[in-house]
């Protein structure tokens, strides 16, 4: 398995993951996986993916936050994104991109990376218990329309 840098000729493939990720989204990620090989990404300022026998396997993407819940730091690392195709899951692709998240987030002279997960995701919960992630906060979150 080789985790590395995304290329910018795999863009068709994670945007395909990310489409796998957030099926709840119907928009096409490709304008933004644009924006971050042009730099302009405001979500976005590292991915890496994960490679298995010339196969892309996962990836995960890192932003930085003026927040992160349980931490007092200004600037926190954050996974936004993490994903491992299911052929691939249960072989350490997974962790491998975390780790590689984590080495990253030090290498920029951080001491925290901070992630979350859907509560329904009992899957990417355990595996971030596992990594010694700890839960800092169960939230609900709701949203209003205002008639304008």
């Amino acid at each position: 398995m080789d985790v590395r840098d995304v290329k910018r000729e795999e863009i068709p493939v994670w945007a395909e993951m990310r489409t796998v990720l957030w099926p709840q989204y119907d928009e096409d990620h490709t304008p933004e996986l644009e924006k971050y090989f042009a730099g302009t990404s405001n979500d976005v300022v590292q991915t890496f993916v994960a490679e298995v026998e010339g196969s892309i396997a996962g990836f995960i993407e890192i932003n930085i936050r003026n927040f992160a819940e349980g931490s007092v730091e200004s600037a926190v690392p954050f996974v936004e994104a993490w994903f491992v195709k299911p052929e691939f899951r249960g072989r350490g692709v997974g962790s491998a991109l975390m780790k590689s998240a984590e080495a990253w987030a030090v290498a920029q002279g951080y001491s925290e990376l901070a992630s979350d997960a859907d509560e329904t995701n009992l899957d990417s919960i355990d595996l971030h218990y596992r990594l010694n992630f700890k839960e800092t906060a169960r939230v609900v979150c709701f949203l209003k329309k205002l008639n304008t």
